[in-house]
């Protein structure tokens, strides 16, 4: 999947060129810009890829990116609800996207800085989490199911969300370390409403999780890469992109997604948080990764789905066809999206995890 990028030079004297005309490029001052993003989530260069970042440091040279990761929506939100750091560019789920907004934790975008929005599909625009376009451009979108090493696990055993309590497998099952994505499997396992407000129906699925805490093995987020791909773990709902990274070093690794319960599908966004400093320069940034190539070279490395029909022309042919990338429209019938939760539902599910996960 990961292939080398012969365009890279191209398109940073592209870029450099563009560059040198704006306002950013052509300043004697260098402008730090800070973006948070989830771990694993940008191409860095690896194995022929392209080193994002190091591409657009090249095409506005005096801008220099100081970039740090979070590991869940969750925390990202309580760094910067908390004031504890000041950032300019982050990528949080649509859920989020919706809940920062809602709490006016986003800034409004300028578009004039960021034309290559255009090329976005309309399928991802209007979204119920920015239904008016104001605060997010897409970055990637994906679906949740589940990762297991086919040496270990019985074909048989793979039904449904079920599996990740399957007892015959205890110790070698992960468990999300984020309590929207855990309580979305204990949801669909029990046929709620994945965006219920429902207080005891929220604490029914808390109980559900804690009769699965005795076969996990640990709750991890990035962590899932080295348990999986070293066999440490056999079992663990994670991202799709993900898998089609985690498949490469491992090939005994298959990915399942429960169609009859149902599955999550979600859209990550690229937004501006109202304590952004460098707030053109950040659009700047948004606007690059959202250029058609740049965006192909960035997601053939990721293994994330492209939010433009634009960016499949520079996509690896075999990425571009795979239907876990790109599922069909029967696949995704019982796919569902997490929406923004009131406040108070928010907190009463993460209390909820917190004492299945420390109980």
């Amino acid at each position: 999947m990961k292939k080398a990028i012969c365009l890279f030079l191209a398109l940073c004297l592209t870029f450099g060129c563009a560059a040198m005309l704006s306002g950013c490029g052509s300043s004697k001052d260098t402008t730090t810009l800070y973006v948070y993003n989830w771990g694993q989530y940008i191409s860095e260069g690896d194995d022929g890829s392209l080193d994002v970042i190091a591409a657009f440091e090249e095409a506005y040279p005096n801008i220099k990116v100081q970039y740090s990761t979070y590991d869940s929506n969750e925390i990202m939100y309580s760094k910067l609800s908390n004031g504890g750091i000041t950032v300019d560019v982050i990528i949080p789920s649509d859920y989020m996207v919706g809940r920062m907004r809602q709490e006016g934790m986003l800034m409004e975008l300028n578009f004039d800085n960021i034309p290559n929005y255009q090329y976005i599909d309309e399928s991802y625009k209007n979204t119920s989490y920015d239904p008016e376009n104001k605060y997010s451009v897409p970055y990637t979108w994906g679906t949740v199911g589940i990762i297991y090493n086919t040496k270990y696990v019985d074909e048989a055993d793979v039904t449904g969300w079920e599996l990740l309590w399957n007892e015959k497998y205890a110790g070698k099952i992960l468990m999300f370390d984020n309590s929207r994505d855990a309580f979305g499997i204990a949801e669909y396992l029990l046929g709620y409403d994945v965006n219920t407000t429902d207080e005891a129906e929220l604490k029914a699925c808390a109980d559900k999780l804690a009769q699965q805490k005795p076969v996990v093995q640990q709750y991890v987020m990035d962590q899932i890469f080295d348990a999986m791909e070293n066999e440490e773990a056999w079992i663990a709902p994670y991202y799709a992109g993900d898998y089609l990274t985690m498949v490469e070093e491992n090939p005994d690794l298959a990915f399942y997604q429960p169609q009859e319960q149902g599955f999550n599908i979600f859209i990550d966004a690229l937004c501006i948080p109202t304590c952004c400093q460098e707030k053109e320069a950040a659009e700047l940034f948004i606007n690059f990764l959202c250029d058609p190539e740049i965006c192909a070279a960035n997601l053939d490395s990721l293994g994330y789905s492209v939010p433009m029909t634009e960016a499949k022309q520079y996509l690896d042919p075999e990425q571009a066809k795979n239907p876990i990338a790109y599922p069909s429209e029967e696949t995704l019938r019982n796919a569902t999206s997490f929406n923004y939760l009131p406040e108070e539902t928010s907190r009463y599910m993460e209390s909820l995890f917190m004492e299945v996960r420390n109980g």
